[in-house]
């Protein structure tokens, strides 16, 4: 699923990055890499704030939903 579907607090594991290759690079640079832990902080219309790899990331909700758990 989603990112987007996720709930908040919970932890969840990234299946996959989707994506053009240039987005993919971007988020994969921003730590969003296959098999890493993402944890959703809070949402606000779609946006999301996510703890990966010890960082706390923005991330827009179209991006969110090329990040899948």
């Amino acid at each position: 699923m989603p990112l987007t579907f996720a709930n908040a607090g919970e932890e969840n594991i990234i299946k996959k990055v989707g994506g053009n290759p240039e987005t993919r690079k971007f988020l994969e640079n921003l730590g969003f890499v296959a098999g890493g832990a993402v944890t959703i902080i809070s949402e606000i219309g779609g946006n999301v704030i996510v703890n990966v790899k010890d960082s706390r990331v923005a991330v827009s909700k179209e991006m969110a939903c090329k990040i899948m758990v």
